[in-house]
């Protein structure tokens, strides 16, 4: 005759039944709580930085020299190229009225035009009809 199990033993063997019948639900749970507790989109990257506007005439002489440097990379001679490398202080000095980029604005386009290939550099620095990356256009013209 086999003893009868003492009444703790069956508490314990009960429990880990019933979790093992519910290990699902509790692994589900345990994952929603993981996502929930996540910092939400938006709160995360910025390093508690508050939000700077761009300074205009940092951005446009970060601007043309890196103008002047894809141009001499992409042998481009355009008078816009020319312009760059030779007379940087023509480029504008402020935004357009009612525009204010970010300082984080300025850095995307920045390494926008840095990573551009020479073909769309050759578009950006045209005498004729000159384009922009889409990260540079901090204010667009609104339709006519």
């Amino acid at each position: 005759m086999t003893p009868a199990p003492s009444a703790s033993s069956r508490e314990k063997t009960g429990f880990w039944r019933q979790f093992r019948r519910h290990r699902n639900q509790v692994a589900l749970a345990v994952v929603a709580l993981l996502f929930c507790t996540a910092p939400t989109p938006g709160d995360i990257g910025g390093c508690g930085q508050r939000p700077a506007e761009l300074d205009p005439e940092i951005f446009f002489l970060s601007k043309a020299s890196i103008d002047c440097q894809r141009c001499d990379e992409c042998a481009l001679g355009t008078k816009s190229c020319k312009t760059a490398c030779d007379a940087p202080d023509s480029y504008p000095k402020s935004f357009p009225e009612r525009c204010l980029p970010l300082v984080h604005d300025g850095e995307v386009c920045l390494r926008a035009l840095l990573n551009a290939s020479c073909g769309d550099y050759s578009q950006y620095m045209s005498d004729d009809s000159p384009t922009a990356p889409t990260e540079c256009n901090f204010c667009p013209e609104p339709p006519p």
